[in-house]
């Protein structure tokens, strides 16, 4: 049985991802620079072994799917925690609300939105209309976003 549908195995394939794909050094280097990060606040982001894993094996993928999904409209995305340094007092703060620590992932649909993993490997993006749960791990928050399956939203009370 596949890890993945073959739909995303295929749009990860193009992507550059490869079964058993690993870019430690890659991966290293963004959390030694997600760690160092501070906002003029003070705020600093956190980085665990799920951040570090996700970095590694699809760090620096640029998925370009677009057009309509099975329920939301596709918009590509990109894993690399450097386009969300500056989230960190907005990840802080969505973390807070949902009970769990976020980590910077990646962006979506060029700066339109962001995606964070928490230590047990969850993904959540966070754009203009709100914050969402995209998945229990990466595998499904990626095929969530390659399928456009919706999202599930989080409410004022960090359930979803």
């Amino acid at each position: 049985m596949s890890r993945f549908p073959t739909e995303v195995v295929y749009e990860l394939g193009r992507a550059g991802w490869t079964v058993g794909r690993k870019r430690l050094s890659q991966a290293e280097a963004w959390a030694k620079q997600v760690a160092d990060h501070e906002s003029p606040d003070g705020y600093r982001h956190t980085v665990f072994p799920a951040a570090l894993e996700a970095w590694s094996e699809f760090g620096g993928i640029r998925v370009a799917v677009e057009g309509r999904g099975a329920n939301v409209a596709r918009r590509p995305f990109r894993i690399d925690p450097t386009a969300c340094l500056h989230l960190t007092r907005t990840l802080a703060d969505v973390g807070r609300s949902i009970g769990t620590n976020l980590c910077p992932l990646g962006e979506e649909d060029d700066d339109g939105g962001y995606l964070a993993i928490d230590p047990a490997g969850r993904v959540f993006a966070i754009d203009h209309t709100g914050e969402w749960f995209l998945g229990d791990s990466l595998d499904t928050a990626l095929t969530t976003l390659i399928l456009g399956t919706a999202p599930a939203r989080i409410r004022e009370d960090g359930t979803w």
